[in-house]
């Protein structure tokens, strides 16, 4: 028997694919929007018109636009590990492939300055009700570093390093997007302190 709404080949709900297109189109319309003006330009009643969604579809998924910049900058940093996967972090010791991973990493998010900017500012003002957003960017970063490092379960000490070099590339790009430091400082520190860190442990 087939299930109203229900495709028999897949078994997936149609009503389920259509609520996840629109939530995708929200957060392509907020990314549009932060691009074109930054964290100011994200408001929601704009992204609701750029998404051609009610203003209470863009309400349904996410409570604020803070909520929206955020789930964006997890999307981001999601998306990086996956380009990981395909295209492994180059280099013969773990300081070398976290510096490469952390320059991909940078670049990807000023190539789209003015979004980078919104979601940075989203995410070093973020309250306590979005700290499980925090937490899942925070992770997700570390969680790559830590797989720079070497392959396989991170040991104790690599997620320690990974932790502390997350927390090192967000103050980065807060420097960066408040216009204190320009893109190859932002480089020149990240590299430094991931030698730092790395350099004493040799090939990994």
């Amino acid at each position: 028997m087939t299930v109203p709404g229900r495709d028999p080949a897949t078994g997936s709900s149609t009503l389920a694919r259509s609520q996840a297109a629109r939530r995708r189109r929200v957060l392509d319309a907020t990314l549009a929007l932060a691009a074109r003006g930054g964290f100011d330009a994200v408001q929601m009643r704009d992204v609701a018109t750029e998404a051609r969604v009610a203003l209470g579809t863009v309400y349904r998924y996410f409570a604020s636009k803070e909520r929206l910049l955020l789930e964006a900058m997890v999307e981001q940093v999601e998306l990086l590990g996956t380009r990981l996967e395909a295209r492994p972090p180059a280099g013969e010791t773990a300081a070398d492939r976290v510096v490469d991973v952390l320059a991909r990493a940078t670049a990807a998010l000023q190539r789209n300055p003015e979004a980078t900017a919104a979601m940075v500012r989203a995410l070093g003002s973020a309250r306590p009700e979005q700290a499980d957003l925090v937490e899942r960017v925070r992770d997700a970063m570390t969680a790559i570093i830590a797989g720079a490092i070497h392959a396989g379960l991170p040991e104790p000490r690599d997620l320690a390093v990974a932790r502390a070099l997350q927390q090192v590339w967000f103050s980065a790009l807060v420097g960066w997007v408040g216009g204190v430091d320009p893109p190859q400082r932002v480089g020149d520190d990240l590299a430094s302190a991931a030698r730092l860190l790395l350099e004493r442990d040799g090939p990994g």
